[in-house]
C-alpha cells in the first residue's frame, strides 16, 4: 500500500492559507500572504531536500495545482524543481481542467474513492502540498497516513486552517522533529487512534 503524506506549513494558530506570497490565496480578504518566507534557513532546506530526495507522486487540489503548474515547469533548476516536474500529479477538481503540466492526471469520480484506489496501487509515496479543501476530504475519510507539519512562530488570527471546524477528533503520535534557527518546528506525526482521555481530579 502507498503511504499518503500531508505536507503543510502552519502558523502557531493553525492557519495554512497563502504561506508562499501575496496573491497566492486572497479568499475572504486574507491579507497576510507570504507569512512563511522570511523564516527560511539552511536547516529547513536540508529537511525539505531530504523529503524531495525520495521518490514521490503528488495529490493536489485544483488551486494548488494551478500555482505549482504556473511556476515549476519554468524553474526546473531550482531546488525541488526536478522531482516536482518528474512526479505524477493526481489532481482533484470538480471541473475538467486542461492539465498541461507533464505527468498530470485528473482523479475521476469521487475524490476519496479515487485516492483510496491510488493508495492500493503500486508506486512511491503520495504527497499532498497545500490543497486545504482536499485535505479536509482526505481526513474525513481516514486516508492520511502521516503529517509533516512545519509550524512557524507567527500568529495571524483568521484564515483557512488545516484542522478546521468539522475535523474528526483523534490522537497523533510525534515520530520525528527538528527546529530551525528561526524557530520553525518541523514535526512528523502519524495517526494514533482515539484521544486518550483522563483526569487530574482527585478521586
Amino acid at each position: 500500500m502507498r503511504k499518503l503524506v500531508v505536507n503543510t506549513f502552519l502558523t502557531l494558530d493553525g492557519v495554512m492559507q497563502a504561506p508562499g506570497g501575496p496573491g497566492e490565496d486572497d479568499d475572504n480578504g486574507f491579507a497576510h500572504g507570504g507569512w512563511s518566507f522570511n523564516y527560511w534557513d539552511d536547516k529547513m532546506g536540508e529537511v525539505m531536500g531530504a523529503a524531495m530526495g525520495r521518490p514521490f507522486d503528488l495529490v493536489l487540489g485544483r488551486r494548488t495545482y494551478d500555482i505549482f503548474a504556473a511556476y515549476w515547469p519554468k524553474a526546473p533548476e531550482e531546488a525541488g524543481g526536478k522531482p516536482l516536474n518528474d512526479a505524477t500529479k493526481y489532481v482533484a477538481s470538480r471541473s475538467r481542467p486542461a492539465l498541461e503540466w507533464r505527468n498530470s492526471v485528473l482523479i475521476e469520480g469521487d475524490v476519496a474513492e479515487g485516492v483510496a484506489a491510488l493508495k492500493q496501487g503500486d508506486g512511491p509515496e503520495l504527497q499532498v502540498h497545500g490543497s486545504g479543501n482536499l485535505i479536509q476530504t482526505l481526513m474525513r475519510h481516514d486516508l492520511v497516513d502521516e503529517y509533516r507539519l512545519w509550524v512557524f512562530p507567527v500568529v495571524i488570527g483568521a484564515g483557512k486552517r488545516l484542522f478546521a471546524e468539522g475535523t474528526i477528533p483523534s490522537g497523533l503520535k510525534l515520530v520525528d522533529s527538528t527546529v530551525s534557527t528561526t524557530g520553525v518546528v518541523m514535526g512528523t506525526y502519524v495517526p494514533a487512534g482515539e484521544i486518550p482521555l483522563g483526569s487530574f481530579a482527585l478521586a
